[in-house]
């Protein structure tokens, strides 16, 4: 049973990193401001429109993963803190609605109304994603009463306090972590159009792309460390062998130190992230190749930072105002039958990822013109 929930916390870290990695998508919309070379605009939100169900469909599977695997996490988080987790999908709906009806002839909006709606997208949800993700580290106030299932007046497991997740939009460790993700999500973003976009005035689109990659670059390597060092600060919760909690000074420095493998892949993670920047900046040869060395070593990184709050007895979900309420990967899991099951249908990813990584070549190989546009029936 053990081994079963440490390798379905493993795919759910690999999904979390995944995930991450297409917010260049979101990264990318941040850019699409009112305004501009209309037909470079147009090769930007196409090169992006191209790419966005990635993002979404991985979010979704992303939350089927944890209900599936991890229920008690799903009606504990998705349940108790809704408002936060609505206004994510919110973000979400409004970039679904405007690239399919963006360029519909006779929109009642305008293509500047869904160019602000794909912005908000843009930095509201990854700003939120990284709210929400920053309450698996620092923990949020909830309570969770198993019994509570059958009281037949309130069959409610886990109670929340009245802001049910609003307040912790406002938590500067959590919002820490969401404008992390936001600059991560611009940087990458510009690396995918400068590599994916075949510009009019190619000198000018490069010299921007690489003053983009400068600015967001540097801003996200400063977040992140300032976020690192919140991280490996901060207390975490360890389950004992009794059921109860207690709570453990700078428990994610400890876990990187228990679990150095994971540390070391962490470490290059990071390696490869500050590489392609670098690399990009300084060689405009290397445009084609830095976004998947950045892509890379993000998924990397991500993967690993959702393994040490999960592994090493830790709370992942840590419940400030009752410890004891706090989830792990051993009391909030499947039952042994789930998670066999589910095992079984993993050994199907590999065809999944290799149809995704067919589809993506033949979507993004050229790279996207406006001769391409003018001959396609089926533009965002």
């Amino acid at each position: 049973m053990e081994a079963l929930q440490i390798y379905w916390w493993f795919v759910i870290s690999l999904l979390g990193g995944l995930l991450v990695f297409l917010l260049f998508v979101q990264g990318g919309q941040t850019f699409l401001w009112p305004g501009g070379s209309s037909s470079t605009k147009s090769l930007m939100v196409n090169a992006l429109g191209r790419k966005w169900e990635l993002t979404f469909t991985t979010l979704v599977t992303f939350g089927g993963a944890f209900f599936a695997s991890f229920p008690l996490y799903y009606s504990t988080s998705f349940g108790g803190a809704y408002w936060l987790w609505m206004l994510i999908l919110l973000s979400f709906i409004l970039q679904a609605v405007s690239y399919e009806f963006r360029t519909k002839p006779g929109n009642i909006f305008g293509t500047r109304t869904y160019d602000c709606f794909l912005c908000f997208n843009g930095c509201a949800g990854c700003v939120l994603l990284g709210c929400a993700v920053g309450m698996q580290f620092f923990g949020a106030d909830f309570e969770v009463s198993r019994q509570s299932i059958l009281n037949p007046g309130a069959p409610v497991i886990s109670v929340w306090n009245h802001w049910h997740g609003f307040a912790e939009i406002f938590s500067i460790r959590n919002l820490l972590l969401g404008f992390t993700v936001l600059f991560l999500a611009r940087t990458l973003g510009v690396m995918f159009l400068y590599r994916n976009v075949d510009a009019p005035d190619k000198v000018l689109f490069a010299r921007k792309c690489r003053s983009r990659i400068i600015s967001n670059g540097i801003v996200f390597v400063l977040l992140f460390l300032c976020f690192m060092g919140a991280l490996l600060t901060a207390q975490g919760y360890t389950m004992g062998a009794d059921g109860h909690f207690s709570a453990v000074s700078n428990k994610y420095l400890w876990n990187f130190i228990d679990l150095w493998w994971i540390g070391i892949v962490f470490l290059i993670g990071v390696a490869m992230v500050l590489y392609a920047i670098i690399r990009v900046i300084i060689s405009a040869s290397f445009r084609s190749q830095g976004f998947w060395w950045m892509g890379i070593g993000v998924v990397l990184v991500v993967t690993c930072l959702f393994c040490v709050s999960g592994y090493n007895n830790t709370a992942y979900l840590p419940s400030i105002s009752h410890p004891d309420s706090s989830l792990t990967i051993s009391n909030s899991s499947s039952t042994r039958f789930t998670l066999q099951v589910m095992a079984w249908v993993t050994l199907l990813l590999p065809i999944v990822l290799g149809y995704i990584a067919y589809v993506w070549h033949k979507l993004t190989s050229p790279a996207i013109s406006t001769t391409e546009l003018s001959e396609s029936d089926h533009n965002y």
